[in-house]
C-alpha cells in the first residue's frame, strides 16, 4: 500500500524558511515523479515544484529562486526547502507520486505572517 506523508509545515515570518518533507511507504520514491502543490483558502491547489526520478526540477514562476526541491533516498524523502517565504505562500503544501496512479499526502499546513 502506497502512502506519502507530509511533515515539516508550521508558523513563520515573511522572510524565513521552512523545510516540508514527502516521506514514502509503499513505493521507493528514486524511481518516481514527486510534484509539490499548494492550496491557499478559497483558492484552487496550484502547482509548486517537480522532482523527477531522473533528478530534473522544475518549479512554478511564483517560487523560482525561492524553493529548492530534493531527495534522500536513504530516507526515501522528497523535501522542499522554501526561502524568503512570502505572506501569499500560506497554504496546505501536498505532494503527489505523478503516474498511471496518483498519490497524494494528507497535506501540511505553511503559515507565514508579516
Amino acid at each position: 500500500q502506497v502512502h506519502l506523508a507530509e511533515s515539516g509545515g508550521g508558523l513563520v515570518q515573511a522572510g524565513g524558511s521552512l523545510r516540508l518533507s514527502c516521506t514514502a511507504s509503499g513505493i521507493n520514491l528514486e524511481f518516481n515523479t514527486i510534484e509539490w502543490y499548494r492550496q491557499a483558502p478559497g483558492k484552487e491547489r496550484e502547482y509548486v515544484a517537480r522532482l523527477t526520478y531522473g533528478g530534473a526540477v522544475n518549479y512554478a514562476d511564483s517560487v523560482k529562486g525561492r524553493f529548492d526541491v530534493s531527495r534522500d533516498d536513504v530516507e526515501n524523502t522528497v523535501y522542499l526547502q522554501m526561502n524568503s517565504l512570502k505572506y501569499e505562500y500560506t497554504a496546505v503544501y501536498y505532494c503527489q507520486r505523478v503516474g498511471a496512479t496518483s498519490y497524494w499526502g494528507q497535506g501540511t499546513q505553511v503559515t507565514v505572517y508579516s
